[in-house]
């Protein structure tokens, strides 16, 4: 794909919760998901299950390979969109894109009543898509997104730097082993992608994933700038256990039991899960979590009959300073 300068002065950066939505979503179609996500995945699948979602509107639109459909990855509207923004642009996709992504995956008239639905009444079904998304968001993301985040704006921040050091170019070279910058043209090596301007419009979109590894995914969809979505840097640590070496010093000013559920709370659970695993009665586990969400130390997420609960960045930052 060429290059102008315009096109270089238009390149940016951005995080994109749908891009994680889709890339997240086809790693548990996988059978054998990556080691990486392995731990994951083991959380997420059952309740994955129990909502249905893995026969639902997500499991038509992106098979487990190959293509998937361009609407749910609209441009950014910012560097950190929310998942909100960007599924406002899910609902405002034009039925002729829908139409031309369908082709894409082969839909016609023999498809599911879902593709059907969304070939007829564009409208309609793009509003059930995004309610969809909302409930996976809720079951496989959110309880996690601080962690997930906090990854991506490093990368990003990383990678800015590196602009301002080095020039965009130096940046496009380091970016994935099947991505090099050539002769004012980015070189992409892959099997199933053709990135062209006739494609797309101007400038470029960069998006780190934490699901993307091992490879780069893209989209090209005039008049919008090209994306491609690659492995963030720093992912392979992101599930890793995080150490609690200041739990004794937040003890003293939270109070023991509360720091000892922030200390429990490095992998999202719930206030059965907790009182258990603390030795806690679960009306004081819930007590405790209500003044650590008040104090933005906690967030909460439903999850059918439950509620999981997580630390925010600012718990793991006290927690592991």
């Amino acid at each position: 794909m060429s290059f102008s300068a315009g096109d270089l002065a238009q390149t940016r950066f951005a995080v994109s919760p749908m891009w994680e939505v889709v890339t997240s979503f086809r790693r548990l179609l996988d059978p054998a998901p990556p080691h990486l996500h392995r731990s994951w995945a083991a959380q997420v699948r059952p309740r994955i299950a129990r909502a249905g979602l893995g026969r639902g509107w997500l499991a038509e639109l992106v098979p487990a390979r190959g293509y998937l459909a361009d609407f749910l990855n609209p441009t950014p509207p910012g560097p950190f969109p929310e998942l909100s923004a960007e599924l406002r642009a899910v609902r405002a996709t034009r039925p002729e894109q829908v139409r031309t992504d369908l082709a894409g995956l082969g839909a016609g008239a023999d498809s599911s009543p879902r593709l059907r639905q969304l070939l007829e009444e564009p409208e309609a079904a793009l509003e059930k898509v995004a309610a969809e998304i909302e409930v996976y968001w809720e079951l496989a993301l959110a309880p996690y997104w601080a962690r997930i985040r906090q990854v991506l704006e490093a990368d990003v921040f990383h990678r800015a730097r590196q602009v301002a050091e080095h020039g965009t170019a130096s940046v496009l070279n380091e970016l994935h082993e099947s991505v090099w910058w050539d002769a004012d043209t980015l070189r992409l090596v892959r099997a199933h992608c053709g990135l062209s301007r006739d494609q797309s419009g101007a400038g470029l979109l960069l998006v780190p994933s934490a699901f993307a590894w091992p490879r780069v995914l893209t989209r090209a969809v005039a008049p919008d700038p090209p994306q491609l979505a690659y492995p963030a840097r720093g992912v392979g640590t992101l599930w890793e256990p995080r150490t609690c070496s200041s739990a004794d010093a937040v003890a003293g000013v939270l109070g023991r039991s509360r720091a000892l559920l922030l200390a429990e709370l490095d992998t999202p659970a719930s206030t059965t899960q907790l009182a258990r695993q603390c030795g806690l009665s679960a009306a004081g586990v819930s007590q405790h979590l209500t003044a650590l969400r008040n104090a933005g130390l906690v967030t909460a997420h439903r999850a059918g009959r439950s509620v999981l609960y997580a630390r925010t960045a600012i718990a793991d930052a006290l927690l592991t300073a």
